[in-house]
């Protein structure tokens, strides 16, 4: 077999019908539009939506209110209770330190640390945002919390 004997199997291709090529080509005159209407005109097709002149599902609908933000920035929540429960005394708490306790899924995650629940653990604090009451009960257990990394 060589490349110059290869060839498609018989019946796979086909050539396109040219419409409204006279009648010998089959799709003559009308070129399978058929006589009158919207569907014979050219153009005379509608838009995406179109509902044949009833109202579309798009006007019918409510203008719900608000909007979304498109420079919201997204923090994972992460409460003193939890450092509590999953860190040693003396620790540093950053993105690598949560993720290997299984706290956050990705280190480059932006993480607050918000104040639910009691600390009583001096811990070193590296995070990107810290609440008030979070930065208090860090400072009350004896622990630090430094610029956001």
């Amino acid at each position: 077999m060589e490349l110059s004997d290869l060839f498609p199997a018989q019946g796979s291709k086909k050539k396109r019908t040219r419409v409204g090529r006279g009648h010998a080509a089959g799709k003559g005159k009308t070129a399978g539009r058929g006589l009158n209407g919207q569907g014979s005109r050219s153009g005379g097709t509608k838009g995406a939506g179109f509902e044949g002149g009833q109202t579309p599902l798009a006007r019918r609908l409510p203008k719900l209110p608000g909007f979304t933000n498109i420079n919201r920035v997204e923090y994972i929540p992460v409460n003193v209770s939890r450092l509590e429960a999953k860190f040693e005394a003396g620790s540093v708490v950053d993105h690598a330190a949560l993720k290997e306790k299984g706290i956050i899924k990705h280190s480059d995650a932006l993480v607050k640390l918000l104040g639910d629940g009691e600390l009583t653990k001096k811990l070193t604090i590296k995070l990107d945002k810290v609440s008030k009451s979070a930065k208090a009960k860090v400072e009350a257990a004896g622990g630090k919390v430094e610029e956001p990394c």
